[in-house]
């Protein structure tokens, strides 16, 4: 395959960091919404509670109108009617008029994507399999948006100071999954990625342009799997296969994750590859095109 960049590319400077880590772009989710202006069947009440929903996160569990409001783009007024509905309904909840915070009740919408997803249901015994033999947690994760969306874990006693759960989500740039997901888009898809990405620099190792990005894309295509040697976390690393359908297409990622003082990259390619390769391929077997 034609590398996407010649031999010695002009070197860009990283874009400045956003407000958050999973933000990859300079568009709000209010601007995300405005797109579908004029469209008589979207329904603009539901996308906004939606986005305010998506609008917690692990670092902000409670959050004020206000806070979501600047975080969405959505006017306050809005934001008080969606977290109005939404604690009506059980999925938000304040214990002073002011803060609000996710509910239990919530999860039950991911478990019904989760228990009726082929992919999903199929993957936890590769998953564990691999874990297993390797002693080390394995996981799946899909592309959706500009992040990879874990949806199953294995997890081994192992300390790992990246606190990942079914439903995380993390860069794609930034991960080995991500490169391996991102590495099956066409260059099209793949270069209108890497346009519109907001390079967060985690380490020293994480890649810091759009051509750094697809310099490391074009070694993930040679090679068949990626490697995150450190780029989300320093004395992290990983190692990524892609898992297709029985179709051939490339529609999740496995790796592995281990700490590089314990496990340095070169040995976990080595011990790895070949179990997930496997674990991969007896998957695809497995889901329907």
């Amino acid at each position: 395959m034609t590398p996407l960049l010649p031999t010695t590319p002009a070197t860009a400077p990283p874009a400045e960091a956003p407000s958050t880590a999973l933000q990859t772009s300079g568009r709000s989710a209010a601007d995300d919404i405005e797109a579908f202006a004029g469209d008589p069947n979207f329904m603009t009440s539901l996308a906004r509670g939606l986005a305010v929903i998506r609008g917690f996160s692990q670092d902000q569990r409670r959050q004020s109108i206000a806070q979501l409001s600047h975080k969405t783009g959505i006017p306050r007024a809005a934001v008080r009617r969606c977290l109005y509905t939404l604690s009506r309904l059980g999925y938000v909840a304040s214990d002073d008029g002011r803060h609000f915070a996710l509910q239990p009740r919530l999860l039950s919408l991911g478990h019904a994507y989760l228990s009726s997803t082929p992919l999903v249901i199929a993957a936890q015994p590769f998953l564990d399999r691999v874990s297993e033999a390797l002693d080390e947690s394995c996981s799946l994760a899909m592309l959706e948006g500009d992040d990879i969306l874990y949806l199953a874990r294995s997890v081994t006693s192992r300390i790992i100071s990246i606190t990942l759960n079914v439903g995380s989500r993390l860069p794609a740039y930034a991960t080995s999954i991500g490169l391996v997901l991102l590495a099956a888009l066409d260059d099209g898809d793949l270069r209108a990625y890497a346009s519109r990405a907001r390079f967060v620099q985690y380490t020293d190792r994480t890649p810091a342009s759009a051509p750094a990005l697809l310099r490391a894309i074009d070694e993930v295509r040679r090679d068949g799997h990626a490697v995150a040697d450190q780029l989300m976390e320093v004395g992290v690393v990983s190692v990524a296969v892609p898992v297709r359908d029985a179709a051939g297409r490339v529609v999740a990622g496995m790796n592995v994750i281990a700490q590089s003082a314990r496990c340095p990259a070169d040995a976990l390619v080595a011990k790895s590859l070949h179990p997930l390769r496997t674990a991969a391929a007896d998957l695809a077997a497995q889901i329907m095109p």
